[in-house]
């Protein structure tokens, strides 16, 4: 059984507490609140007035550049007001209020169950299909997905890799999803492969999902060019780079992406949005999401339409269990914890909700670090994370470059292994936006003095 090369680790996957527990539809909100940011690239840009009748499904906002996405309205209601929220890790980004009244949806959205299999159109309608949308990676990343399927002049697609693993710790809505809706899922690949120009895809998913592995090969043994891959356990197994090493023994250099070797990567969740928007006229209004934890009274997998706050979700999973010490937005290897619930809205990004109790929430005392490498062992990106946290200590950015802080994907391994406890990522994920920003204003001083 394959996996990828280079690192890893095996935290518990801790997936028994919502596994197989079927998708709940939450109920609407009374108010939404969608903020414009919810993606890779700039925010998007408002197309609606305070006052305007909205119905689920019309655009709100369109992209705000190239890599951008669209958002569409997940409710029907007034707009009360364009301005800025906080979210729950205390940034400000811009938002759009709807007062919500009834369902009402726009007209040309298929809202029955009925599978449609052909699609007719030609790859450039597909893509642009996508892109009004306003579909990204569902996976985490939140890259817009019409941008990943137009290549760069002189790169080809080769294989479309379809990500399945769900290694994050806890979270199940992925597997869950693959149980429920894998027939959109296969109609899904095969629309991408036709926007790609591909013949061949393959779904990668870990053996500790083994009725999805069995479910899914059942029906790709009906799709022509659809190859299901089981994988071993091993954390970040769903990381882009790590997924196509283990799928098809190829090495995403250090600074480029998966087309570099022929591979386009999609979460199942993205490809489900992609099935719904082309066959269904459905742009993405809402997402599974999985609520979990050691004492949740009723943990699952619960639909959510974007802009519905978070507590409401929280409620219909039984509320905040007792000597809860941290709630995590997320998976507790890539998630961060969140400063607060309230008012807090469910967005393209949010994959789950994780509640930690007082124990488990607590850091151990870090102690110096003891020279051992296993935080190099366990990196699956090659890079030496005891040395980026000390040059991060030294602002010492230059060297940070050198040594590819870059290619840090935020995976927590290092974290995970080491038995200092050293808070490795608290300076690598700061020093590597120091280092981005000053990457971006070295390229435009360059544009400009061209």
């Amino acid at each position: 059984m394959k996996t990828f090369n280079i690192g890893g680790v095996h935290p518990h996957d801790n997936k028994q507490f919502s596994a197989h527990q079927p998708i709940t539809e939450c109920p609407l909100p009374k108010q939404a609140i969608i903020p414009l940011v919810q993606h890779i690239g700039a925010p998007a840009q408002a197309v609606v007035e305070v006052g305007a009748k909205v119905k689920v499904g019309e655009l709100l906002a369109k992209a705000g550049g190239f890599v951008s996405a669209n958002i569409a309205s997940p409710v029907s209601g007034t707009v009360t007001k364009i301005g800025d929220m906080t979210d729950a890790w205390g940034a400000t980004v811009p938002a759009i209020y709807i007062d919500v009244e009834g369902d009402v949806w726009s007209p040309d959205i298929d809202r029955s169950t009925n599978l449609i299999h052909q699609c007719t159109l030609e790859p450039k309608a597909i893509i642009d299909k996508i892109a009004a949308a306003g579909i990204v990676g569902l996976g985490g990343a939140c890259f817009p997905t019409h941008v990943k399927l137009l290549p760069p002049p002189g790169k080809k697609a080769e294989v479309l890799i379809v990500n399945g693993v769900e290694c994050e710790p806890y979270l199940t809505c992925d597997h869950q999803l693959m149980m429920e809706h894998g027939e959109e899922i296969m109609i899904g690949i095969q629309i991408l492969k036709k926007a790609l120009g591909v013949d061949r895809a393959i779904i990668g998913i870990e053996n500790n999902k083994k009725d999805a592995i069995e479910r899914m090969t059942r029906l790709a043994n009906t799709q022509f060019g659809v190859e299901v891959m089981p994988l071993k356990l091993k954390y970040p197994q769903g990381g882009e780079k790590q997924l196509i090493d283990a799928c098809i023994g190829r090495q995403v250099p250090s600074g480029a992406l998966p087309i570099e070797v022929g591979a386009v990567v999609d979460n199942v969740a993205t490809i489900y949005a992609v099935y719904e928007a082309v066959q269904k006229n459905k742009p993405l209004i809402s997402r599974v999401m999985t609520v979990t934890g050691k004492h949740v009274e009723k943990p699952g997998n619960y639909l959510v339409r974007f802009g519905t706050p978070i507590d409401d979700v929280i409620a219909l999973a039984g509320g905040v269990p007792a000597h809860t010490g941290k709630v995590i937005g997320g998976g507790p290897m890539m998630g961060r914890a969140m400063d607060h619930t309230e008012n807090m809205p469910a967005n393209k990004r949010l994959s789950g909700i994780l509640f930690l109790d007082e124990a488990e929430s607590q850091r151990p005392e870090p102690e110096n670090c003891i020279r051992c490498g296993k935080c190099v062992q366990a990196c699956p990106m090659g890079l030496e994370p005891y040395l980026l946290h000390r040059l991060f200590e030294l602002e010492n950015w230059e060297e940070m470059e050198k040594h590819d802080v870059m290619d840090c994907i935020d995976c927590g391994c290092c974290v995970f292994t080491c038995p200092a406890h050293r808070p490795l990522l608290d300076g690598i994920r700061p020093g590597k936006a120091k280092v981005g920003a000053i990457l971006r204003e070295r390229a435009a001083a360059a544009a400009a003095a061209k």
